[in-house]
């Protein structure tokens, strides 16, 4: 087979693509003290901007999923691909304007849900003859793009000059390379059985079934949530420790956080029956969250440090759990819509530190810290029972796939109507 055919070399283009939506999307978390200060804004303002990208994210999540199912992946995620660089315009011109910085956020939000959920299950469909491939190299597609995009942003706006707009151009040069090569990607995802209207295709019967209740919701809110607190709140609570190296030590815990993400994936590939997979992932969770209240508690940015290693280690192999289960509980004309459901429940783990910030005048970060490593013991506990009871054979990871006769065309209803 042709090595740029279904099924061979080829997602590296979806990956790149999805990489690259990625990084737009984060280049701006470490700019955000530069914004503060440069425009006057409030702290309430800084995470308004934030809640501008959950607002495009979400309904980007749960229709760019839905509608590549229905018309393919490539005629999603390519001109996801083009609104994230357009975002990234506009985020350039915030530096005259808090306005501008809205926009940017909303626009980079709807292009991330639209690429991440359409590009998850093109990596899948092109990396049909890699068995289990496709969840490792999606996480590493976008952990390389969050990971990559907060360090280059924040390093150019630390020692650049034009602080508001350098930061920006890596990203506008990787979309102009990402484009065209998208673009020329095989197209899949298009299917004789999927639904010929939208409306049918918005329908994820799979969201209904026992095991996606009761074991992929529970696990999607700790995929980000743990990369959050690592990211967004632990760098904060040692702020006074750094003198004027704050930007940059944000950023580079965001990168290590990633690199974690990326660095655990040979564990996540030998660890093939979903339950050990499950409780990997929590138990890392759970760690992680104890390391954190420990650097909490010292005030310790080399503890910030290895919390964050610890996280995004547990950040990976959620991640790889939760795509391995979606992918064997949907059908292949509803992947993407799937998908996007688990996407978008595991995003709300990027609002952690925001309650975890608020619940600051009512206790000390350390006793916060210990109730969420509470709350992830909590999970685990209970995913060890739930989980296995229905995660098939603990050997080989088979796991009956709950998908109902209801499209009269498919495989399935031939065989019932012979």
């Amino acid at each position: 087979m042709n090595d740029f055919g279904t099924g061979g070399r080829s997602w590296w283009r979806a990956g790149l693509a999805v990489a690259t939506v990625g990084w737009g999307a984060q280049q701006f978390a470490p700019l955000l003290p530069l914004y503060r200060a440069r425009l006057g804004l409030s702290a309430t303002t800084v995470q308004a901007t934030f809640g501008m990208y959950v607002l495009g994210l979400v309904p980007g999540l749960l229709l760019g999923g839905p509608v590549s199912d229905r018309l393919g992946r490539r005629r999603v995620l390519v001109p996801a691909l083009a609104a994230s660089a357009a975002g990234t315009v506009l985020l350039v011109l915030g530096g005259t304007g808090s306005g501008w910085l809205f926009a940017g956020r909303l626009v980079a939000g709807v292009a991330s849900g639209a690429a991440f959920s359409a590009g998850a299950a093109w990596i899948k469909e092109l990396s049909a003859t890699a068995a289990g491939a496709a969840p490792r190299r999606l996480t590493i597609a976008m952990s390389v793009g969050f990971g990559l995009g907060p360090l280059v942003a924040g390093l150019l706006a630390q020692w650049a000059p034009a602080p508001t707009v350098a930061p920006y151009v890596p990203h506008l040069l990787l979309a102009c390379l990402a484009l065209p090569l998208a673009a020329r990607a095989p197209e899949t995802g298009r299917r004789t059985g999927a639904p010929d209207r939208l409306r049918d295709a918005l329908r994820v019967p799979e969201v209904l079934g026992r095991r996606f209740r009761t074991v992929v919701v529970p696990l999607a809110p700790w995929v980000f949530g743990s990369a959050s607190v690592a990211l967004a709140y632990l760098p904060g609570l040692v702020g006074d420790h750094l003198g004027g190296h704050a930007l940059v030590f944000g950023a580079a815990v965001t990168t290590l956080t990633a690199a974690a993400g990326i660095a655990v994936q040979p564990l996540a590939r030998r660890v093939r029956a979903p339950w050990r997979l499950l409780m990997t992932a929590l138990g890392l969770v759970t760690a992680g969250m104890l390391v954190a209240t420990g650097a909490a508690a010292a005030s310790s940015p080399v503890l910030v440090v290895a919390a964050a290693l610890v996280l995004g280690a547990a950040y990976g192999c959620c991640q790889v759990c939760g795509l391995q289960e979606v992918q064997r509980l949907a059908r292949p004309e509803r992947l993407a819509a799937l998908t996007s459901v688990y996407q978008a429940v595991s995003y709300v783990g990027f609002a952690v530190p925001f309650p975890l910030a608020a619940a600051g005048r009512l206790a000390p970060p350390p006793v916060l810290l210990l109730a969420m490593t509470g709350l992830a013991a909590l999970t685990l506990a209970a995913l060890a029972r739930t989980g296995r009871s229905r995660a098939g054979d603990p050997r080989t990871g088979a796991v009956p796939v709950e998908r109902p006769v209801d499209q009269p065309g498919t495989a399935e209803a031939r065989k019932a109507r012979r």
